[in-house]
Parts: structure tokens; sequence; C-alpha cells
């Protein structure tokens, strides 16, 4: 039996949908510290190179990353929300399913409709522990300006459903797991509800869940469930998020 791996992730990289910093020190600039640290000669060095190093600035909702409870509110469940060194890392390791929200138009909102009727469309059931990857499509504008405003978005009520099949991990790979800020705001200035406001992240008030944000490549799949995914979070003490390769495992 083979295995592929399919990268769900999008690169650590500078561009418009994200403020990274990536600065890259050579060999050359490795060199002097190699021989302060070991009293050696530029010439015992091979070509009198030492190691190359990377430095990162950035946020921790950069990238592919898991948001925990704690960036959504400061409690969930009635106690205190649990920050991303907290969450259970049997959480992030499961089977996976996709979504496919594609026809969706822009700014518009996934209902617990559309989840029952693309689950109906694959004759798959949820089941406690799954994975469950919406697709919007969003991926194909990664690296462009517009990034950010494209897509479909989950909310409080579709969230909460899913929650309820017992999924406490999901993903989009849209820039974030509600719609777009443009199209919160042009309801909320029409209708005055704020229980749109950041709808789906919210949901996490009521029932304690992660989600992941920034997927890419859920097209690369062959199929839409039948494969693992591995989606385990950078251990940051204390953090909002952590980054995470996440990837989806298939056995052939």
């Amino acid at each position: 039996m083979a295995t592929k791996i399919v990268d769900l992730s999008v690169p650590m990289e500078p561009n418009p949908s994200q403020p990274v910093e990536v600065t890259h020190h050579p060999h050359a600039e490795g060199a002097p510290a190699m021989m302060r640290i070991f009293g050696c000669k530029e010439s015992d060095l091979p070509q009198g190179l030492g190691w190359a190093t990377d430095t990162l600035t950035l946020g921790t909702h950069s990238g592919t990353h898991v948001d925990a409870p704690w960036h959504y509110t400061p409690t969930s469940e009635g106690r205190k929300a649990r920050t991303i060194d907290e969450m259970p890392l049997e959480w992030f390791y499961g089977d996976g399913v996709v979504l496919d929200m594609r026809h969706k138009p822009r700014g518009s909102a996934v209902t617990i409709n559309d989840f029952k009727a693309a689950l109906e469309k694959l004759d798959y059931t949820l089941k406690p522990g799954d994975i469950v990857l919406v697709q919007t499509g969003t991926d194909k504008y990664w690296g462009k300006p517009e990034y950010i405003d494209e897509g479909c978005g989950m909310t409080r009520e579709s969230t909460l459903w899913l929650i309820e099949q017992g999924v406490r991990v999901m993903g989009t790979d849209a820039w974030g797991w509600d719609r777009p800020f443009w199209a919160i705001r042009e309801e909320f200035q029409k209708t005055g509800d704020s229980s749109i406001l950041w709808g789906g992240h919210y949901a996490g008030i009521k029932k304690e869940y992660c989600h992941i944000e920034k997927l890419a490549n859920l097209d690369k799949l062959p199929r839409p469930f039948g494969f693992k995914v591995a989606c385990f979070p950078i251990d940051i003490i204390g953090g909002s998020a952590g980054w995470a390769r996440v990837v989806a495992i298939i056995e052939e």
C-alpha cells in the first residue's frame, strides 16, 4: 500500500495578504559566529563559509494556522478559553472530509442546509473526530490583494451545527472562517443585527472548537473523504493561534 501526502498549506512568505518579513542570512554571515564559537579561522571552514540562518517577523495568524478558542473569546463553555498550547493533540489528527462550497457567491454565508446538502451529495455522515475542510476556492487568490475579500464564510449557526455533529476541528481555504469583513459590514449596516459580527468565531463562546484558516490545494485531493488530516499547531505558550503544516495522508 502506497502513501500519498498532499500539502494543504500556504507558504510562509511576504505578500499583500499577510504582514510577514523574512530575512535570509547567507553562509558568509554565519562564518564570524562559527569562528567565535569554535575558536577557528576562516580557512578552517569549507570555502570559508559558515551556517545559513533566517529571521522571521510575523503574527501567529499569518500563513496556514489553527485558531485557539482564546482567539475568539476569553471564556468558552463557561470557563476560561484554552490557548493553543492547551489544546489536546488528539484533536488535530483524524478523518478528513471536504465540503465543496465553491458554488456559493462571493461574500455569502454557508448555512446548515448548505452543509447538509453537501454531505447528502457525498453520501457521507459526519462522526465525532472528523476534520471538516470547507472548500471555497479562495486559495486561488493567494498572494493577490483581493485574497482577503474573496470567498464565502461560515456563520454562528453553521459552525455550531458542525460542533454538534462531533466535529471539533474544521478549516477553510479562505482568509478567515467567517465571511469576508466587507460582507459582514454591509449586512450589519443594513440590518443592525449584531449577531452576525464574527458569528462563526463567536460560536466558540458557547461550544469549544478550533478552526484552520488559509488552507490550500483542496482541489488536489483525489477524493473528498477517505483520507487522514494532520494539522498539529506549533506549541506557542499562551498563544491565540499556532502555525501548522496541514497535510492530507492518503493510503492508495
